[in-house]
Formats: structure tokens, sequence, C-alpha cells
């Protein structure tokens, strides 16, 4: 049964959404023409037994018992006719994913196959599940907390192997359980302050110092939970790198030589790039997407144009602008003018073509002392790479946002709760030190515990279960 309690303003659409016993079915996996050689239908509710033995024919003496796997046949119910060769797996309540009767069919890959099938369990009965619905079942019927459900989510999305190592850390609970401990020592303060307001006569008067310094370790604790939300946004999010600079300076071949591929088209003539090339890195367990920009220069070439305007139009939008120069010919006057037009962006400035400069020379090359952040590179020779990678961390400050010694963190949501409960205990402290009734100490606190509540589950809202569970595809 779904735990209704847990739920704040739940509107009748979405309480008919959820009513225990709907059986829903969706496409559990990708589908991609002559790609996929399995493709899994999967079932949950009361009915998904009931409609699995009116569409599946197991031969033999097969036994449809909880978590067995059936080999069969999937048929149409009144037909008779063929439609796909397939095997069963059962997983009986409250052993699933969703603590409902789970049934998955694995069929053959493509497209006809699994989606004549997903219509026939529709047909016999089950509903086309919404975006995230079995995981907010699982949610609801208490298998999942709210941080385990949001890290199901940003594990299916993870773009490099250290964000798929924090979300397994949120899915094992290595976040919901600190926020639950905060949230306890927050209601035993609540229930110790709420005691003296009734019973004040019998108990001996509250000891302020002891409670604020409860409140102020539970305010430490935030803090370093809260820590860990630029972490966290940097490996859900990764970032946007921009390479920009005139023609034949390098840039297509900084590109090549970073993402060991011919992603650019590299010659001497300027002008080659005329769009945007696109490369997915991963840079000190960062997803980083980088960006080859057109050469800018002044032109008539009416694509060109087009090209320089989007360069600059990319470079706008980028968390790190690589400023690329010829060490051959030196800090130009172009050069000077796109700094010109780059310099508020986080930058840093790449002297390329180093090879071609005598090694005594290049500690010479100028460029402005504004700049601070500064690599040579030969690209051609894949020389420099590791340094770039190396001053892109340090732009984002990574020594920093690791120091916090932990291996799960916050999302941006996560993090939003976090301050508003961080807010709320402080105003507790100036609430204390200014000597106010005890009653307005337990406003402070309860809007604390609730922001709290709100991150696992405990306290939450309609809208938020929404935002959350909309991100999920229909099949999880």
């Amino acid at each position: 049964m779904f735990s209704q309690k847990k739920i704040k303003s739940f509107d009748t659409d979405i309480f008919e959404l959820l009513t225990p016993g709907t059986t829903i079915a969706a496409i559990a996996t990708a589908i991609v023409p002559q790609q996929g050689s399995v493709g899994i239908v999967r079932m949950s509710g009361s009915e998904a037994m009931k409609i699995a033995k009116t569409l599946f024919h197991a031969p033999g003496k097969q036994v449809w018992e909880t978590h067995r796997i059936l080999y069969g046949y999937i048929c149409h119910p009144q037909t008779g006719q063929l439609v796909d060769e397939a095997l069963l797996l059962i997983m009986n309540a409250p052993r699933s994913y969703t603590r409902e009767d789970i049934v998955e069919f694995h069929c053959h890959g493509g497209i006809i196959a699994i989606q004549q099938v997903l219509q026939l369990c529709i047909e016999a009965g089950a509903r086309l599940a919404q975006s995230g619905e079995f995981t907010l079942r699982a949610f609801l019927n208490g298998r999942l907390d709210l941080t385990q459900a949001e890290s199901i989510a940003d594990l299916v999305g993870s773009q490099s192997p250290a964000a798929a190592q924090v979300a397994l850390a949120g899915l094992q609970g290595k976040l919901a359980s600190p926020i639950r401990h905060l949230r306890a020592s927050c209601l035993d303060i609540l229930a110790e302050i709420e005691a003296r307001i009734d019973f004040e006569e019998d108990l001996p008067l509250l000891d302020e110092s002891e409670i604020s310094q409860k409140v102020d370790s539970i305010l430490v604790d935030l803090s370093i939970l809260l820590a860990t939300a630029s972490r966290g946004e940097l490996l859900r999010n990764g970032l946007k790198v921009v390479i920009i600079g005139r023609p034949n300076v390098g840039k297509s071949s900084l590109l090549n030589a970073w993402s060991r591929s011919d992603r650019a088209i590299v010659t001497d003539l300027p002008g080659t790039t005329r769009d945007l090339v696109e490369s997915h890195l991963v840079v000190g367990g960062i997803p980083v997407q980088v960006l080859d920009t057109a050469g800018i220069r002044e032109t008539e070439d009416r694509v060109e144009k087009i090209g320089v305007e989007r360069s600059f139009q990319a470079s706008e939008s980028a968390d790190i602008v690589l400023l690329t120069i010829d060490g051959q010919a030196g800090w130009t006057e172009l050069d000077e003018v796109i700094y010109q037009q780059v310099k508020h962006r986080s930058l840093i400035l790449i002297i390329n073509k180093i090879d071609l400069v005598q090694p005594e020379l290049i500690q010479s090359i100028f460029y402005p002392e504004t700049i601070k952040n500064v690599v040579t590179t030969a690209a051609i020779n894949n020389q420099g790479i590791e340094e770039l990678e190396a001053e892109i961390l340090n732009a984002v400050n990574l020594d920093n946002l690791q120091a916090v010694n932990l291996d799960f963190a916050v999302n941006q949501r996560q993090a939003a709760a976090l301050t508003r409960a961080k807010v709320a205990l402080e105003q507790c402290l100036n609430t204390i030190k200014n000597n106010l009734p005890l009653d307005f100490w337990t406003i402070d606190l309860r809007r604390g515990i609730y922001a709290l509540g709100e991150i696992t589950g405990e306290d939450v809202t309609e809208s938020v279960l929404d935002i959350i569970f909309s991100r999920f595809c229909i099949g999880k």
C-alpha cells in the first residue's frame, strides 16, 4: 500500500494516478533500430502476474514462482498469434523494486516486437507508466528514500566513473544517513524545549548554553554537507570549455590531440573550421564538453561570419575559455581584440606551436599581465595536454572541492534544503541570544526540521515529487 502520509498537498489527479492496485507497464530499455539485442517490458502492480499468465506461454512443467526466469512465447490472447520468443522474470511483492508484484518480458531487441508486447500489456488491463513512476512507487512504498531515488537518476545519467561512484554512494544511503542523524538531533532539542513549555513547573530550567552548543554542532555538520554541492554540480553537469582564437593558431589540432581523435579538420588554410566542433572528455573525473570554434577574423565570407558570431556566443556560455595564440607569431592585434571580448570569462591562455619557437625564447613570449593562467602546448606533437588538464582542474578549484573527505555529494535541490535548514538554525541561535520566549525557539527549529525532512522524504510536497521524478525516463 502507498504511504500517503508522506505526501503534503496531494491533489486529486496525482492521487488517482497512484491508486493502489493500478498496474503500470513500460519499455524499460533503450530501443534503437538494429542495435539492441534485448528489450525489456516491465509491469508493476496487483494485476501484473494475471496479465503475464494471459500473454505468456511457458512450455513444459516450468514453475511460476517468485524470482524465477521462465522460457516461452508471448502470444496474442485472442488470436493466439505468436508475437515473440522471450524470457519472463517474476518478482513478487515485497521482494521487488517497487515492493509490488513485478514481471518483466525479456524480448528480442528492436522496435516492432517490444512495442507489440507493450501494447498487449495495455490491452490486457495495464496502464502506460508515467516518467519515473516505477521509482516513485518504490519511494511511496518505503523501498527507497528520496535521496536514493535521486541517486538512481544520477547513476543512469552519469557521464564519468567518478559521477557514477557518487551516485552509488547516495543509493547506498550514505547521504541519507547523516541527514537523518541531524534531523533526529533537531527533534531531540525540540522535544526538550517543548517539554519545558508544557511542564515548566515540573522540570529544571533549560540550559541555554547547552542548547546553543548542540545547535552549533549541527550547523558545523550542515556546512560540511553543503561543501559537497560544488563537486556534485561538476560531476553531474560537467564543464563546458570553448577553444577560441584567430585562424591557424592550432585550435583544431589542440582539440584532436586532447580528444585523441580527428574530430576537427586540420589544414594550413585559414577559416577551415566554420562551425562548432564538439568533443566529450573526462578530466579528473569531471565530464568536459569541449568546443572548437571558427577562427575569428574580419571576413566578407557570409558563412565564415556566422561561424565567428557563433564562436563568441559559445564563449559567453562557457565555464572556461581557452584563448589560443600562435607562439611563433606572438601576441597580435587580433589576439588583443579577441581577448577584450572574452577577458571577463574564466580564461586560460594557450600558447601553441612552441615546437616552432627556440626554447630560450619561449619565456619571452608577450601576453597581457592580467592573464594569470597560461599553458604552453605543441598540439601537433601532443605536448602540453597534461598541463592543460591540470590548469583546468586548478581553475575550478578542485582541491578545495575534494577537501571534504566524503564520497557522496548533494545536488542542487538538496543543497537548497540544507541552506534553508542552516538559515533556520542560525536564526534559532539569534533567538536564544536575544532571550526571546521558548515558543520562538521552536518555530525556527521546526523550519530546520522540515527542510531536512524534504531531503529524505519525511516531509515532502507533491510539487517536489513532480520536479524530481519528471527527470526519469518512463521505464524507470
